[in-house]
């Protein structure tokens, strides 16, 4: 996996929910670890009520690497935006490293509606927009910023340490919906949904690099090998499957939504097991190299050049995915 023509391939950290503390520290520093040896840009680290902060577990993701991007998600209920934009320059000054944003508008209405946040869906990506427009000024500004929007207000506000000008955050929206998709136009930023299955997705919405997916990979030298993995790993079960409605039903996510409506096509690599299964939250392409391969060049095809994996079981699987880019990429003019 290697950094040209702009494609941007991250991995995603694992969650404290699912490791007892005694091994979540390593587990943290081995993935990180493997994502740099394979080439990743950078690695998502979660944000929610039940895990561990997400800004303690970039800076140990920094610690323990060269040179990967945290892709830190930033949910505005939790932070001012001018600590997000502190923590931005703080990781800048002290590891002179970039660090990437994924900002996040909604995420389990329980969560929110614990925290007295009633906002409605839409005007979160509203009140996402000017959040998110106060850390970029802060952070490219070296003189005092004042802002003043519905939501929030700042006056004179310098940001110290100052941010380096080319380690400048780059930022992604998470969203699915119109209102998630015109947020990340509004704030330049690369918009980053589940996809739908290539033949089912709108052309290029995405001619000038602004559009990402998140879906994991599964491949292997035959097609009965890689499903044999992947049906192992995310197995079904009824348990997973109440959840997952469950879930669907505490969720105002235009994402879970539609991905809840989409069909299996049985000859094509594009899998919504673990997603069914309340396993993982996107969808998966499973089958050999070249045919996982020829899925992945068609949303190239599409425009999409930044993609966010799930969480890596191990370094041989990030391997594998690695094999699937380099044949893709070979089948695509970039």
């Amino acid at each position: 996996m290697h950094h040209d023509s702009g494609l941007k391939i991250f991995a995603t950290c694992p969650q404290s929910s699912d490791h007892p503390s005694d091994d979540y520290l390593k587990r943290i520093v081995e993935v990180a670890r493997w994502s740099e040896a394979n080439g990743c840009e950078g690695i998502l680290v979660y944000t929610d009520n039940r895990i561990c902060d997400p800004w303690l577990v970039s800076q140990i993701v920094i610690e323990n690497t060269d040179r990967l991007s945290p892709l830190v998600a930033v949910q505005p209920v939790y932070l001012h935006p001018y600590s997000v934009a502190k923590m931005v320059s703080s990781f800048g000054f002290l590891y002179k490293r970039r660090v990437y944003l994924n900002m996040v508008a909604g995420g389990f209405v329980n969560d929110l509606t614990s925290l007295n946040d009633t906002t409605p869906h839409d005007r979160r990506y509203e009140r996402l927009i000017e959040y998110t427009t106060i850390i970029k000024q802060l952070c490219a500004s070296g003189t005092g910023v004042s802002f003043e929007g519905e939501f929030y207000k700042i006056d004179n506000a310098r940001l110290g340490p100052p941010m380096s000008l080319d380690l400048q955050p780059e930022i992604l929206v998470s969203g699915s919906s119109s209102a998630g998709l015109s947020a990340a136009k509004a704030i330049g930023a690369i918009a980053v949904k589940y996809p739908k299955p290539p033949s089912e997705e709108d052309t290029v919405r995405a001619a000038d690099s602004k559009t990402g997916i998140r879906v994991g990979i599964i491949a292997r030298r035959t097609e009965d090998e890689a499903w044999r993995v992947a049906t192992n790993r995310f197995p079904e079960t009824r348990k997973g499957q109440i959840t997952h409605s469950l879930a669907m039903k505490t969720s105002d996510s235009k994402w879970h939504e539609q991905l809840s409506e989409l069909a299996q096509h049985p000859e094509s690599p594009y899998w919504l097991g673990p997603f069914q299964n309340y396993n993982t939250f996107c969808p998966y392409l499973v089958g050999a190299y070249e045919r996982v391969a020829e899925e992945v060049s068609r949303y190239l095809d599409l425009g999409f050049r930044t993609f966010i994996l799930d969480i890596p079981p191990s370094a041989e699987e990030l391997e594998s995915i690695g094999k699937v880019f380099d044949i893709a990429r070979e089948k695509v003019v970039l």
